[in-house]
């Protein structure tokens, strides 16, 4: 399944930075270009906390922008210790 413009949502917004829901029944977030529809409102360092296999073994991650370029967005787990 493809990323949905419509389970992506604002958590909250300030300072240039905003914090997104995203809920989905993929088991995966991370894989090349998934998010690269949304790349008009994800900016580098923005945080996101997702739903993930919400139709099997559900799960909650956060994840980190860390590239947005050229309509190409990358995602990576978030690391406290990073």
């Amino acid at each position: 399944m493809a990323f949905e413009s419509k389970n992506l949502s604002v958590l909250a917004y300030a300072n240039n930075f905003t914090l997104w829901h995203y809920t989905t029944t993929e088991a995966d977030v991370t894989g090349a270009g998934f998010f690269n529809n949304a790349s008009t409102m994800l900016r580098v360092g923005d945080l996101m906390i997702a739903n993930l296999d919400t139709d099997g073994t559900p799960d909650t991650q956060f994840y980190v922008v860390t590239g947005n370029a050229s309509g190409v967005v990358a995602v990576t787990a978030y690391s406290a210790g990073e």
